[in-house]
């Protein structure tokens, strides 16, 4: 059975944890062809049980070495250098021949590690910028759910980690074991890597008492052609006016700020509404079926259908 070793570092966030324990930790070989599962061990500083995860055995950091996957969690302050001791230990994992996973924010362990360096890896959006910043050597992909570069591999933020850890299922034991498992989880059997992260697109002015009324006014008329020209003369600014403010306040330009609040639009229809696709691309102002699965797939990373079926409110 893989051995894999679940990191419980000083600053671990517990839903990133509980879901790689959950899913690696608990014995599932009734789901996989051969009976084989995960033998896991919780490896922490001092080697002593972690309070959160009592049942299952535990060693200290230089028990990584003996794995043959590390999973590394989130942590709660990516600003704090991680335990040297817990880096030496992924190194020596890594050039033992183990695979190392971070989940969201862990990947800010994995670059202070230099277990990044020259590859692509997937962090929280929120923090992706910081990633970047940091670690120039690191190719921060903000808007994926994970990454596999084989050897080193880093997912998103949150329910992320539970898209990765089902890949680490399906490529080490099988697409029936991970399918099973995702199904007495009750969660989607698979979403691959390189879909787009749910991010929630900015919105809001920094200026609330600038842009705000021609903003609203705008929303309030989706589901009709709208131009810079009439955004411009509403908020009574020349159009070049207008881009500056927008930017500035928005970090969006008018038409992309457009096309993200038409985005939104839909993607709010499809999860509170049953409107037909036809039907939601004309409320939001994207004409045709057509045209609203291009840039919903482009803008989201699938199609409109799949992510109704997946954030459908009932």
């Amino acid at each position: 059975m893989p051995r894999v070793a679940l990191v419980m570092h000083e600053s671990v966030m517990l839903y990133e944890a509980a879901i790689a324990a959950e899913i690696l930790g608990v014995d599932r070989s009734d789901l996989a062809p051969g009976g084989a599962w995960y033998d896991a061990v919780v490896c922490t500083p001092d080697g002593a049980p972690h309070r959160w995860l009592p049942h299952l055995p535990t060693s200290s950091y230089a028990g990584l070495g003996g794995a043959d996957l590390v999973v590394v969690p989130s942590v709660e302050d990516v600003g704090a250098d991680p335990d040297p001791a817990l880096v030496a230990g992924l190194r020596a994992a890594h050039r033992g021949g183990a695979q190392i996973a971070s989940l969201c924010t862990g990947s800010f362990v994995l670059a202070a590690a230099g277990l990044l360096d020259g590859r692509a890896a997937a962090t929280h959006w929120m923090h992706a910028d910081e990633l970047a910043q940091r670690y120039p050597a690191v190719d921060v992909r903000a808007d994926v759910l994970y990454v596999d570069e084989g050897d080193v591999l880093t997912s998103a933020g949150k329910t992320a980690a539970l898209d990765l850890c089902l890949h680490l299922v399906r490529r080490d034991l099988g697409a029936t074991a991970a399918t099973g498992l995702a199904r007495r989880l009750v969660v989607p059997a698979h979403r691959s890597g390189g879909q787009a992260q749910f991010i929630a697109a900015p919105t809001e002015p920094r200026n609330p008492d600038g842009l705000a009324p021609t903003l609203e006014w705008a929303r309030a008329r989706l589901d009709r052609p709208l131009t810079v020209r009439e955004l411009a003369d509403h908020a009574g600014l020349s159009t070049r006016q207008l881009a500056r403010r927008m930017r500035a306040e928005l970090q969006a330009g008018p038409l992309v700020w457009l096309h993200q609040q038409r985005i939104a639009r839909a993607q709010e229809l499809l999860e509170r509404t049953d409107a037909s696709v036809d039907q939601v691309a004309a409320s939001c102002g994207m004409g045709t079926a057509a045209t609203l699965r291009r840039h919903f797939h482009r803008a989201v990373g699938v199609t409109p259908t799949t992510y109704r079926a997946t954030f459908r409110l009932t």
